[in-house]
């Protein structure tokens, strides 16, 4: 998927007055999705917990994954549990930015 081309025209949709965050996810099998996000206003990002959280619910409810999948993002791999109507979510965390204003 085009994602830096198609991203940009999703997320300002008229549907989504104050625009929208893109999540373009693949079911690679029964236990990991890999996903591109476009988040709105900044552009593609390397990764976006919510965004995973959401894919493997979505891709959960259709059937097509299991309770506990691996969702790959280009900035690493998230492990994301799905159970009783609640989502666990765990990766790394490392900071990217510092700076004063």
């Amino acid at each position: 998927m085009p994602v830096g081309a198609v991203g940009p025209i999703v997320e300002g949709d008229p549907h989504f007055p104050e625009r929208t965050n893109v999540e373009f996810a693949t079911v690679a099998g029964r236990d990991r999705i890999d996903l591109r996000v476009w988040e709105r206003g900044v552009g593609e990002t390397l990764a976006c917990g919510t965004g995973a959280v959401a894919a493997a619910a979505a891709a959960r409810r259709r059937g097509l994954v299991e309770d506990v999948i691996t969702v790959m993002l280009p900035g690493g791999a998230l492990r994301v549990e799905i159970t009783g109507g609640e989502a666990w979510i765990e990766g790394p965390a490392r900071a990217v930015f510092s700076g004063t204003i």
